[in-house]
């Protein structure tokens, strides 16, 4: 991924240092493990582990001969082991090694995810909170609907977001697998016993049933909630773009001192944080779709797999963790504004709330035909500077179904707050819990799976 949407943080995660230590990681585990079985002597462990090093530039320089890059990692650690360096890489295939050290980073860098969609969901909760009574249009076909409240559309938003991490977390769970079982899966230079102790010590599960390789339907299911986690990003980035549009203008992106919007025209504020997170997304959803491709090899293993997640893991993890951190950026930072959105509801002059008009006439008698062609009529009657309120009670036949007491209640927008506020508390009560929920399993699976 380009440094432009790298956080540190996370793009630390995916250099060559990084990818190496982990295969490190996973060397020393296996040699710990080797020695506690007595496969391997107590002093090989123990040399692996404290003279155990590597330098990316010798392993590059090796793999020009090699051609492998794990033989060239191995046979560099050989070289700073010295005579225990015989039993680096006991018993194993190099996708024993690669494919348990990816598991190790994925396990990094989810936990690094995380603080993302920790902000998303503190961003949009204030949101909620704030314009839990702010009423603006609903919309739909783009066009005015029936009037909800920012704090309610942003909930919808916030349940969705909650969902996608529940998914990235679900997929995460699967992939913190460890995979030590040998060129065909069948154990036949390596015990079961081996990779159950390495999984203790790297905190991961050994693979149900492996062939060469970890099968990749796991990864693919990873790349797929990632992406799911894009589309949710680009459903409100989406929304808030039109809600910018200069004829809407009911919010705006923050524009810092200095900032500017266009090379030709000084007036401009964009919505371009919106935008850079719509096309992200496109990102995410075609790594997904390389993902899936990777999910069938030939046989036991080939390695077309290989070069596609060379690229799609770094790059797919750094683009949502960026994607994360900049939404929440721009929900903390955008400007809501009410008064506009006041003004828009009565440009339509009050049609938004043909529907309650239609079921007050109902509760006095007519049918639901009857009643749809009077307010139907009426609402698509109205001259410019008419509202629906005022010309229903003009209206002969209108009139006579509905009052001024019941059209003054129907027409405050009251009755939205109310139900709102009871469907919003119970959407806070019962993710509440989840949350809850979330915190204890994580505190569990961090005292099972120990180290990392």
């Amino acid at each position: 991924m380009i440094k432009r949407y790298t956080r540190p943080e996370m793009g630390e995660l995916w250099t060559a240092e990084a990818r190496f230590q982990c295969l490190l990681e996973v060397e020393t585990a296996v040699a710990k493990a080797q020695a506690q079985l007595k496969i391997i002597p107590e002093k090989a462990y123990k040399d692996i582990k404290s003279k155990g090093r590597f330098s990316v530039a010798r392993i590059d320089e090796i793999e020009k001969t090699t051609k492998h890059d794990v033989i060239a990692f191995v046979s560099c650690m050989a070289e700073n082991v010295g005579e225990s360096g015989r039993y680096i890489h006991y018993g194993m295939t190099s996708s024993d090694v690669l494919d348990t050290a990816l598991s190790v980073q994925v396990k990094k860098a989810g936990q690094v995810l995380s603080t993302g969609f920790d902000r998303v969901d503190a961003a949009l909760s204030e949101k909620v909170k704030r314009h839990a009574h702010t009423l603006c249009p609903g919309r739909t076909h783009g066009m005015h609907a029936e009037v909800t409240t920012f704090g309610f559309k942003m909930a919808g938003y916030l349940a969705e977001f909650r969902r996608a991490r529940a998914r990235v977390e679900r997929a995460l769970e699967q992939m913190l697998i460890v995979k030590t079982s040998g060129a065909v899966g069948t154990y036949s230079t390596q015990s079961p016993e081996v990779e159950a102790l390495v999984g203790e010590e790297l905190g991961l599960v050994p693979e149900t049933l492996a062939t060469q390789v970890i099968p990749r339907d796991r990864h693919a299911e990873l790349m797929w909630a990632l992406a799911m986690a894009g589309a949710a990003i680009e459903r409100l980035c989406v929304e808030l773009r039109h809600l910018q549009r200069t004829e809407v203008g009911e919010v705006v992106e923050s524009f810092s001192k200095g900032q500017k919007g266009s090379s030709a025209m000084p007036h401009k504020k964009n919505p371009i944080s919106a935008e850079n997170l719509t096309g992200i997304a496109r990102l995410l959803r075609g790594n997904a779709g390389a993902a899936m491709e990777n999910v069938a090899l030939w046989h036991e293993r080939d390695i077309s797999h290989s070069s596609v997640e060379r690229v799609i893991f770094p790059d797919t993890f750094i683009a949502a963790d960026y994607a994360l951190h900049r939404l929440a950026d721009l929900i903390e930072g955008l400007y809501v504004d009410a008064e506009r959105m006041g003004k828009n509801i009565e440009l339509s002059q009050g049609v938004l709330f043909s529907s309650q008009v239609l079921l007050a006439m109902i509760d006095k008698g007519l049918t639901r035909e009857e009643a749809y062609k009077i307010v139907q009529r009426v609402s698509h009657g109205l001259a410019p500077g008419d509202t629906l309120e005022r010309e229903l009670l003009a209206d002969k036949e209108a009139s006579r179904y509905v009052d001024k007491k019941v059209l003054q209640q129907i027409f405050s927008g009251e009755r939205q707050k109310k139900r709102i506020d009871g469907v919003l508390e119970k959407f806070i009560r019962m993710n509440r819990g989840r949350t809850k929920g979330r915190e204890g399993k994580n505190e569990g699976r961090t005292a099972v799976r120990g180290k990392s």
